[in-house]
């Protein structure tokens, strides 16, 4: 049989660069803050044209009002008539405060006269004070933590059998690394942080810890049968038997959400873009801490505590 946990230091060297990558792209690119957690104004302007620059229109609205926008091109398909298409223009504006009404009336007056839209156009605003996006910043934080330490608590229950802290403080980690990975993929390519990244997280908490839980309980299983082996060769052996399911649900999941992805992509729906496209790096990365991660931390931990117990037995010479 392969002896893939004795890879685990390629592993653990590759989870460490993209940690430190991660970091550095932090220092340099900076977070980036969406709308919700930022503050700031979202306006949607219906163009007459489907064309238009989105760097340009950005430009036009730091040189009206002197704040920097985020410009996307969206469609919608028209109510009165579903076989056209509507062209949105839609404005991130971050700030400290919100845009009030001769800001918000400065930039419209400015986006008309340079893409000639009408003025009976309608034009939808919305607003996101800089304390409730912070709130909402704190709130996810408390997602995130309440969903590690109640998984944490139910690994220990559920694999006490086989140190279930320990277990469970293991998967947890491996979790904390899907996060970090997801994080880093934003930071790299300085893409904002919203609320679906907040959602595609714990949404791959959950995808993840189920294959974590599932090698678990083929340890715990080959506990029983496998009595004098080695640690090594119980946690190898019940990596390998549940590797090919590991990877084959994995991998038909990814499927899914990358059609999901492209979809939302070819109709151009920047929710489901948004929510895809993190799950996407998730799913890959879950699987992957799930094998190469939570299990050999799991191993090089009781082998430790091996070595210590036997040390302690050892009489003492006088």
């Amino acid at each position: 049989m392969f002896d893939l946990m004795g890879k685990r230091n390629i592993f653990f060297v590759l989870s460490i660069l993209i940690f430190l990558t991660g970091i550095v792209a932090t220092f340099i690119n900076g977070v980036k803050m969406d709308i919700q957690f930022q503050g700031g104004t979202i306006m949607q302007i219906q163009m007459p044209s489907g064309e238009f620059d989105t760097e340009r229109a950005a430009a036009i609205v730091e040189e009206s009002i002197g704040k920097r926008a985020s410009v996307q091109k969206s469609t919608t398909y028209n109510p009165d008539d579903p076989s056209k298409e509507i062209t949105l223009m839609v404005l991130n504006i971050g700030s400290a405060q919100t845009l009030n009404d001769t800001e918000q009336t400065t930039v419209i007056n400015a986006l008309r006269k340079e893409y000639n839209i009408p003025n009976d156009t309608q034009v939808m605003v919305n607003s996101v004070a800089p304390f409730i996006g912070d709130e909402i910043k704190t709130n996810a934080m408390y997602a995130i933590i309440l969903s590690a330490i109640m998984i944490t608590l139910y690994v220990w229950y559920r694999f006490r059998v086989m140190h279930g802290l320990s277990a469970g403080v293991f998967a947890v980690l491996a979790l904390v690394h899907d996060c970090f990975v997801m994080y880093t993929v934003y930071v790299l390519f300085k893409i904002p942080i919203n609320d679906s990244f907040v959602a595609a997280v714990l949404t791959i908490i959950g995808y993840s810890i189920n294959d974590t839980v599932v090698i678990y309980d083929r340890i715990r299983e080959n506990t029983r049968l496998m009595r004098k082996a080695p640690i090594h060769e119980l946690v190898n052996t019940s990596v390998m038997q549940t590797l090919a399911r590991s990877i084959n649900t994995s991998v038909c999941t990814l499927i899914s959400v990358i059609v999901l992805y492209i979809f939302a992509a070819y109709f151009n729906i920047q929710s489901l873009k948004d929510f895809s496209f993190p799950l996407v790096v998730g799913i890959i990365s879950g699987c992957y801490s799930t094998l190469f991660i939570a299990s050999p931390l799991y191993m090089v931990w009781q082998e430790r505590n091996i070595r210590k117990k036997a040390a302690a037995r050892k009489p003492v010479k006088a």
